[in-house]
């Protein structure tokens, strides 16, 4: 259970990152989050943590189905093709949150490729500092 709180906080964080990332550079496109109650602080981090708890059943569930079927083609594509299926999931995420009326908005395909990159680079980042909160070390592998 720690593992997946451990989980949840680093997917929040990295998609915090990731927007800041994207409104830093003077982006008005992109990908942004727009929390349930604009303007309350508390509302922001709820959407956030949401966001990241619905990162990780999609991606923990949809994801790993879609990396075992179609693994011949990231042997034929060398990989690549991960950056189209973790875009895709990062879609999906952006299209549940926008069902109810609050979270991630992407701006189209390239730009969800694009924001589910930094997100998957900044995650890995927030990741390896938070590991020993996990109670998880590379011996226990």
């Amino acid at each position: 259970m720690r593992r997946f709180v451990v989980r949840v906080i680093v997917n929040a964080i990295a998609l915090w990152l990731t927007t800041l990332l994207f409104t830093a550079f003077g982006q008005s496109r992109g990908v942004r989050v727009i929390p349930y109650e604009p303007g309350d602080p508390v509302a922001a981090v709820l959407t956030f943590l949401l966001l990241g708890v619905l990162f990780g059943v999609v991606n923990g569930v949809l994801g790993t189905a879609i990396r075992i079927v179609a693994f011949p083609l990231y042997l034929l594509t060398l990989g690549l093709i991960s950056l189209v299926v973790n875009g895709l999931l990062f879609l999906l995420v952006a299209w549940i949150s926008d069902g109810i009326d609050f979270g991630l908005q992407v701006d189209g395909f390239w730009w969800g490729v694009l924001g589910a990159l930094v997100l998957g680079v900044v995650g890995w980042l927030v990741g390896l500092i938070l590991r020993p909160l996990s109670g998880q070390d590379r011996q226990d592998r």
